[in-house]
């Protein structure tokens, strides 16, 4: 076990030739997105760089990309941190994807075809196995393909873009929510995903609304007993 909280394994070597500088920075944003890096954790460059198997350099670099997008606090004489994000901005970024996800939902029952809703069935169904599992992991990660898959039936591109820019730090806020939620999330996938088969648009964004807000209500209220 390192200093910096991250089991051995945890992240592969990144493997050369490639843009090295791109790759530490997406897999540092992974670690830190699915929480793996805590937020408030001391990121101590030494020990990053052997644990991905690289130079420093590549690390600094990607640290200071993270610190100016927001994901880490660089502090003059101690160094850098995971950001911790406060209350107030996670209830921003959350009701901004509520806005956008209604909406997408809104479309995809106006546009999804047939292949897609069976898609979003398949997910649902996945979904709902790694909750039985107990595979957390898993089930943040199909969550976003859920979210995103609605969002490519939505068929609108700008939609699409905005909704990619806070797709990262969505995952982020959801996963220590994630257990929380549970089967109910996926039941509210499931009738959602009813509303777009039946091209009921004002239902479909009605329920994602709902669903969002619940997902916000949970982060909020994530720490009490």
């Amino acid at each position: 076990m390192l200093p910096t909280g991250l089991p051995q394994g945890a992240v592969p070597r990144l493997e050369r030739p490639g843009p090295l500088r791109e790759r530490v920075y997406e897999a540092l944003l992974e670690l830190i997105t699915t929480r793996a890096l805590q937020p408030g954790q001391h990121l101590v460059e030494s020990e990053l760089a052997g644990h991905l198997g690289v130079s420093r350099q590549p690390v600094r670099e990607a640290l200071q990309r993270l610190n100016t997008e927001g994901w880490v606090d660089l502090r003059p004489a101690q160094g850098a941190f995971v950001h911790e994000p406060t209350e107030e901005e996670a209830d921003q970024l959350l009701t901004v994807r509520t806005l956008l996800e209604a909406e997408a939902a809104r479309l995809a029952a106006l546009n999804a075809d047939a292949k897609g809703v069976e898609v979003l069935c398949g997910i649902v169904e996945e979904g709902r196995t790694a909750v039985a599992a107990d595979d957390v992991t898993r089930a943040v990660t199909l969550n976003a393909a859920f979210h995103a898959k609605v969002m490519e039936l939505a068929g609108n591109a700008v939609l699409a873009e905005l909704a990619a820019q806070v797709d990262r730090r969505v995952r982020w806020y959801y996963t220590p929510v994630a257990k929380l939620r549970g089967g109910t999330s996926w039941s509210e996938h499931s009738d959602l995903v009813d509303a777009i088969r039946e091209r009921d648009d004002q239902k479909a964004g009605r329920l994602m609304r709902e669903h969002t807000e619940h997902t916000r209500h949970s982060y909020h209220h994530r720490n009490e007993p």
